[in-house]
């Protein structure tokens, strides 16, 4: 079967390739772009693709104009701006698809070329991630590719050849690349995150809507490593990552108090810790939110980089000063052994023991009839409801179905199921029924430790909710109904397999009977390995980390002029040896230069003086009048130098030149030479 592309004319060929790559440069923009924006670029690239393939002429101008005008229009609709990142992003997609219709001239083309190298940096807008940088390399190389080819007008040079001349220059550029990133000055960027969803998915939300969500799907993707110090551990019972703390309760959401945050020092006088600290350090994914997630309990400041400050709320949440927008990596020490908040009852302690009227009526009657049982004894009315979660049939489970008004009652005396959001929050509602002060917490509980780098991974499915109960004497203790129902959620640290439909189920078994579990689980922590070091030494290679560098170097007082002169003097340096290299290059190194050379020496040893500029048709010349021009072997040596200084010189391929060169060195060695 033929290859209906060898037939086509080398300009459709070069723009179908130019096509694909624009496509491919496109495709990470799918999940951010407006659904018209995506249908639009595509089908303005499908429609290129069919004029150069049937090699039908382009369309007009006012075409063109009426599309340009259609894509402004939606983009002010959709954005109700012309500027910014997203605005900015979506015209330059459809301009660059809009540019591919023009495609006329050499001029054009270059046009489209630089369009994609701008609209191929706009993915690193939406993410950074070490998958995104490996599908914009590939980019990368299909654009230089192109252009590689662009500059060799004459013949038709195969795309191979000019992705070998694109690798070539990208490896020649590589130090260069690397010496701007390790000294050029790190700035701040300049763009957000998108807003997250996880509305049906496991992780953090400021609120918690309880029983609106009829199955949770668990997003195995991560929210933070934790490296500890000296890989000391913690027991992975206490592995508590504090988060948003829930206080308001309006009979289905939980949201929080308006708390006031204080500096650390007052807070301090409401947090007792004992024992030796645990220190850590956290890199945090981005979630678009200040929260800082910290072991219980943090009693002095995360250290935060840049000028990022940590402030601490009265129920110990600690937040940013702005939103984690970017990857973020601090340093912690917390104390597992704590006490918090006041140890006798105080007015605002109210706030922690208000229901709303008219919900769940059945779970306070039975709180009044544990109230009366157990009097004043607090801690054994809590030990009476976790020994009924413990032997009454309740079950933790990813797929409870949605809950009526009164999820409380539900909870407890009908369906007696539910994950951890439904435990919390009616073990927080009997307790505030029962009159002791209760609240919910939200975080993240356990991890796992990579065995290749070991980090402790804390993923989006160890997202979690607990509560905590204000006792007199004590101060706010922590109690996870979620422990007394499923044990092997907290101190084993088994999670339940996310629900999945038949095709999912189907499939997965059989995978399962192609590949062994523990090598997926091997190349899964190899990957995340990968992946986290691409964090710690490419995204979080920080202002700081760049003075740190200039201090290892041996400047004292390291400062922004003596990097700008680092810089400019290790460029200018690059430059210099690059140049020099070039030139050594193509003097030392020219395969046709060394052949010829071969040649000079041979002639000089049959008794010739050659200087080294002597050209082939010279020694030609020479080599005739110092002897008989009718010896056949002298008319071969000036055969051969004619043929060498014709194809020297020939405009073709690089593989062209080098069959050449391989047949002259054949043919070299075939000469007999004159004495």
């Amino acid at each position: 079967m033929t290859n209906p592309f060898e037939n086509l004319p080398r300009d459709s060929r070069d723009t179908l390739f130019l096509l694909a790559v624009i496509a491919w440069v496109l495709l990470p923009h799918l999940g951010h772009l407006p659904w018209w924006c995506s249908a639009l670029a595509a089908a303005m690239l499908a429609w290129r693709g069919w004029l150069a393939f049937t090699l039908r002429p382009l369309p007009g101008r006012w075409v063109l104009l009426a599309c340009l005008l259609l894509t402004v229009a939606a983009t002010w609709a959709t954005h109700r701006t012309l500027l910014g990142r997203d605005a900015g992003v979506t015209l330059t997609v459809v301009l660059l698809a809009l540019k591919t219709l023009e495609l006329r001239a050499r001029r054009d083309a270059f046009v489209v070329f630089f369009l994609g190298f701008f609209t191929m940096l706009t993915n690193f807008f939406y993410s950074q991630s070490l998958l995104t940088a490996a599908a914009m390399l590939l980019g990368l190389m299909g654009l230089l590719t192109a252009l590689v080819n662009s500059h060799m007008p004459a013949g038709r040079p195969s795309l191979w050849q000019s992705a070998r001349m694109a690798t070539r220059m990208t490896l020649l550029g590589a130090p260069i690349m690397v010496l701007l990133f390790v000294l050029f000055p790190r700035l701040a960027p300049l763009w957000g995150t998108p807003g997250d969803a996880m509305s049906g998915r496991s992780g953090l939300s400021g609120q918690m809507r309880v029983g609106s969500i009829a199955s949770l799907a668990l997003d195995e993707s991560i929210a933070m490593r934790v490296r500890f110090e000296n890989n000391e551990v913690p027991p992975e019972g206490t592995l508590y990552f504090r988060g948003p703390v829930l206080s308001t309760f309006d009979g289905r959401e939980w949201s929080p108090l308006q708390s006031t945050f204080v500096p650390s020092q007052q807070a301090r006088a409401e947090l007792q810790v004992s024992g030796e600290p645990v220190r850590y350090e956290v890199t945090l994914e981005p979630h678009n939110r200040p929260w800082l997630l910290t072991l219980d309990a943090t009693a002095v400041a995360p250290v935060l980089p840049g000028d990022l400050a940590a402030r601490m709320s009265e129920d110990l949440q600690w937040r940013a000063s702005g939103p984690v927008n970017d990857l973020l990596r601090y340093r912690a020490q917390s104390h597992t052994e704590f006490r918090h908040g006041p140890q006798r009852m105080v007015a605002s302690l109210s706030d922690y023991l208000n229901l709303p009227p008219g919900y769940d009526p059945r779970t306070r009657q039975w709180a009044e009839e544990l109230r009366r049982e157990f009097a004043r004894d607090s801690v054994a009315l809590i030990e009476r409801v976790l020994q009924q979660l413990r032997t009454g049939g309740y079950r933790y489970t990813l797929e409870p179905g949605e809950f009526g008004q009164h999820t409380a009652d539900e909870f407890w005396f009908d369906r007696k199921e539910g994950f951890c959001e439904h435990m919390a929050s009616s073990f927080a509602v009997l307790m505030r029924a029962a009159g002791i002060p209760a609240r919910v917490v939200t975080g993240y509980q356990g991890g796992e430790r990579n065995t290749v780098d070991n980090y402790w991974v804390v993923r989006q499915s160890d997202a979690h909710a607990w509560t905590e109960v204000w006792l007199a004497g004590q101060g706010w203790r922590r109690v996870d109904p979620t422990g007394a129902a499923a044990p092997g959620r907290i101190g084993l640290l088994r999670r339940l397999p996310a629900p999945r439909g038949v095709i999912a189920t189907a499939v997965g078994n059989a995978v399962g009977d192609l590949v062994s579990p523990n090598l997926v689980q091997s190349v899964r922590a190899v990957w995340e390995a990968v992946n986290n070091a691409w964090n710690q030494k490419i995204l979080n290679y920080t202002q700081s980390r760049q003075l740190n560098l200039l201090r290892a170097l041996g400047f004292e007082s390291p400062s922004w002029e003596d990097l700008g002169m680092l810089l400019l003097g290790a460029l200018v340096l690059a430059s210099l040896a690059g140049a020099l290299w070039t030139r050594w290059e193509r003097r030392r190194h020219d395969p046709w230069l060394r052949l010829l050379e071969r040649v000079r020496r041979e002639l000089q040893r049959a008794g010739l003086t050659l200087g080294a500029g002597v050209t082939p048709r010279e020694m030609g010349s020479r080599l005739a009048q110092t002897r008989d021009p009718q010896d056949n072997r002298v008319q071969a040596i000036q055969a051969w130098l004619q043929r060498f200084e014709q194809l020297r010189y020939a405009q073709r391929g690089d593989r062209s030149a080098a069959a050449d060169l391989a047949a002259l060195r054949r043919e070299l060695k075939e000469l007999s030479w004159p004495t």
